[in-house]
């Protein structure tokens, strides 16, 4: 690892242990961000240069994605060196500056740690898989053949087919819960969990905020790698991948979701409570149980400070009783965690497209997010209320969109460049044809045109932001149970004193919904909630919101 020079390491914000509860974090996709060297792919130095731009949204930190040295077979999740920078992104000094512009302008910083496996080309696995007898051999997960020479059992890869590939040096099979490319580390050895608690302490050192901890339920296979069960086909379903994969086949008890993880989980929150304010963000990658497991890794103090599963990812439609739904079943698995909530991200196609939203919808859905019990993640772009990209086949980076091809397209269509500049060649994104092409759609949504107009998008996002950053109950308050009548979601938030009614109208009808006793004043009406309440009823408008506190 390399040493580090402390001068160049900024203290960061002032220290709030406390700092992410709450708070709202961008994510930044650093290929497609913002390309200052004029090879077409975004870098660090990129971020730095928009980091303004950043700031200016009213967000509490940025969480950056993989930019560590790799193969790229999976754009930066499979790495071969967890202390480095890609060259492609610049180098360890770019980090350092990008860490103390951020920290100057008051953002927190996330990076995010790819810890259940590495890539193949990793010094480690090309060691491991020498022979049986090195001293990295039980680094990875191996086993022999079956007595017919088939893999140890059934379990599947997310990007299709098996998940365990041969290797004709150990004459076994590695486990591989991605692709090939990306076999998974072995939790069970004790190295290998120091080796990973040693790396987050080199991040840590260098200045980092906290980690954004990439498929955490995965980090313990079952060590007697029994056969996973089949899945009954009306408990399928496509959140984690989609509906063409034979993955939503299988219950993934063995492969994933173990017991043994909450041991290390205990180590690593041990780990950053070392560092004042330093936190955890994990993901959970599970269709049917992840509130449940979310409710287990941010139980109390011993764990992750808080979860993100996929309930608001998915294609199903956004409607009120599905949003009361996953509030009452995170109440009832996990109330005394805490959950991070996101509507888009690298992974999934852009919620205005998965959701058909008109711009009045994604203003009225924006607004609900930032009143949520929860933290926030907003991906890049979702402020300027950037629509799906599509992507012919010539042009496919994602092997995963490559694999399923045509009945499923793939993340390209959410990862192509920021579109900064209406005008510009490439959006402003870089000089040169970028690493996917640049969509004309965006361009009417380009950064430059809404800064310039009130009424844009992007100005109601930083509203709803400045909003909920102004009232604690948003922000760190109680809820009394999220209900739903008919296409009206409603709840209070709570915070000492101060208590907030909401109110969301999810559909193209008015509607009357009846207020809680007490006195309310409208509020938010800057953010087009309804500005008045008529015989204790609050009236709203077709996908209209409404706000008040209590006097």
């Amino acid at each position: 690892m390399t040493m580090i020079d402390q001068s160049i390491v900024s203290a960061g914000p002032a220290v709030e242990n406390d700092w992410w509860r709450g708070a709202v974090i961008y994510q930044v996709y650093p290929r497609s961000f913002q390309d200052s060297s004029g090879d077409g792919i975004g870098d660090l130095a990129g971020i730095v240069q928009r980091l303004p731009y950043i700031a200016s949204l009213g967000v509490d930190g940025i969480w950056i994605s993989p930019f560590f040295p790799s193969p790229m077979k999976d754009f930066g999740y499979d790495v071969t060196d967890y202390c480095g920078v890609d060259p492609m992104f610049g180098s360890l000094d770019d980090f350092d500056s990008l860490i103390a512009s951020a920290h100057g302008l008051g953002l927190k910083v996330i990076i995010d740690l790819v810890l259940s496996h590495t890539s193949d080309q990793h010094g480690w696995f090309r060691q491991s898989r020498m022979d049986r007898d090195n001293d990295k051999a039980d680094w990875y997960v191996w086993s022999d053949p079956k007595p017919d020479g088939t893999p140890p059992n059934n379990w599947l890869s997310i990007f299709g087919g098996p998940a365990w590939q041969w290797d004709s040096r150990r004459e076994q099979y590695y486990l591989h819960n991605f692709l090939a490319e990306q076999p998974d580390l072995n939790f069970h050895t004790p190295a290998v969990q120091d080796a990973l608690l040693g790396i987050a302490r080199f991040w840590l050192d260098r200045g980092v905020d906290g980690f954004r901890l990439d498929t955490i339920n995965f980090y313990f296979a079952d060590k007697d790698l029994r056969d996973n069960p089949a899945l009954a086909p009306e408990l399928r379903n496509a959140n984690i991948a989609p509906s063409v994969n034979p993955y939503n086949h299988q219950e993934h008890i063995y492969s994933k979701n173990r017991p043994e993880n909450l041991d290390f989980l205990k180590r690593f929150r041990s780990l950053l409570d070392a560092y004042p304010g330093a936190m955890s963000l994990g993901e959970i990658g599970d269709a049917q149980k992840g509130l449940e497991i979310l409710g287990q890794y941010t139980a109390g103090d011993d764990f992750v400070h808080m979860c993100y599963a996929f309930e608001f990812l998915a294609k199903e439609p956004l409607t009120a009783k599905r949003v009361a739904d996953v509030f009452a079943r995170l109440d009832a698995v996990a109330a005394s965690g805490w959950a991070c909530w996101a509507f888009s991200n690298h992974d999934v196609i852009r919620h205005t497209s998965r959701w058909d939203l008109t711009p009045q919808a994604q203003r009225l859905l924006s607004t609900m997010l930032m009143c949520l019990r929860g933290s926030i993640c907003l991906y890049q772009g979702e402020e300027l209320g950037l629509m799906e990209a599509d992507i012919e086949y010539e042009h496919l980076r994602d092997p995963y969109g490559i694999e399923f091809w045509p009945k499923f397209k793939g993340r390209d269509g959410c990862r192509t460049p920021m579109v900064w500049q209406h005008d510009a060649a490439q959006g402003g994104f870089s000089a040169v044809r970028p690493w996917l092409p640049v969509s004309d759609n965006h361009r009417s949504l380009a950064v430059d045109l809404q800064d310039g107009d009130p009424s844009s998008m992007l100005h109601h996002y930083r509203r709803a932001i400045a909003f909920r950053h102004d009232h604690p109950a948003l922000t760190k308050g109680a809820h009394d149970g999220v209900g739903a009548t008919g296409d009206v979601v409603h709840f209070t938030r709570t915070h000492g004193d101060q208590a907030i009614f909401c109110a969301f109208n999810l559909s193209d009808v008015p509607v009357e919904i009846p207020m809680p006793s007490g006195d309310w004043t409208p509020i938010g009406t800057d953010l087009g909630c309804a500005g008045a309440v008529k015989d204790d009823d609050l009236h709203l408008g077709p996908w209209q919101s409404g706000l008040a506190l209590r006097q």
